[in-house]
């Protein structure tokens, strides 16, 4: 299987991050299979980094192969959906970009793309409308909404189908809304989808 995430989907997590160009297509970038990190098991911050920040988002699970989806058949392609935690080397990454080399290991490093419980679609009436936040220590620290998506799921798929064959098992991260931070040791992480709790782990 295969992480495929977008950046950049939400415009005003564009603009916290002083991003100001406009997009005509997603912004995607992978993650291996060694990111996932599940179960409710601990995040260890790694010795590479100073600066790791959480970055909520709402995680699509691919559960056919397909190649060249058309939009309108997209959703045919996914069967559930969680919360997940793209993290983020926020050090490395600023690093990278000043030298102008690809920065994918302040994103694809061991454990950084968390994910919680699934949850059927059937549950949702329209994916482009759900809520979803996460709580450090019982605080609300960032909420987003799919409807403010610059790039909506079924569109993302059809855009990278053409260039990646979807298998199942895949999961895709579909952006995070503006509110992202730094964690420490002994935070409590917990993410909800509506008001449902999917996502549960510790940082250590």
């Amino acid at each position: 299987m295969k992480i495929i995430a977008v950046g950049m989907n939400y415009a005003l997590h564009n603009e916290e991050l002083g991003h100001t160009h406009i997009q005509t297509d997603p912004v995607i970038f992978m993650k291996p299979d060694s990111a996932i990190l599940k179960d409710g098991k601990p995040f260890f911050i790694p010795d590479f980094s100073k600066e790791i920040h959480y970055e909520t988002e709402l995680v699509v699970r691919i559960n056919r192969l397909g190649k060249n989806i058309a939009p309108r058949f997209a959703h045919r392609y996914y069967d559930a959906v969680t919360v997940g935690i793209d993290f983020t080397a926020r050090d490395l990454q600023r690093k990278f970009r000043e030298s102008g080399n690809p920065w994918e290991l302040c994103k694809g490093f061991d454990n950084s793309a968390a994910i919680g419980t699934f949850v059927p679609v059937e549950r949702y009436p329209d994916l482009q409308q759900i809520h979803f936040h996460l709580d450090i220590d019982g605080n609300k620290v960032q909420r987003g909404n799919t409807a403010d998506m610059l790039f909506r799921i079924d569109d993302i798929i059809a855009y990278v189908s053409q260039f990646v064959t979807l298998k199942i098992g895949d999961l895709l991260f579909t952006g995070t809304p503006v509110g992202v931070g730094p964690v420490s040791i002994g935070q409590h992480l917990e993410g909800y989808l509506e008001e449902e709790k999917v996502l549960d782990f510790y940082i250590r």
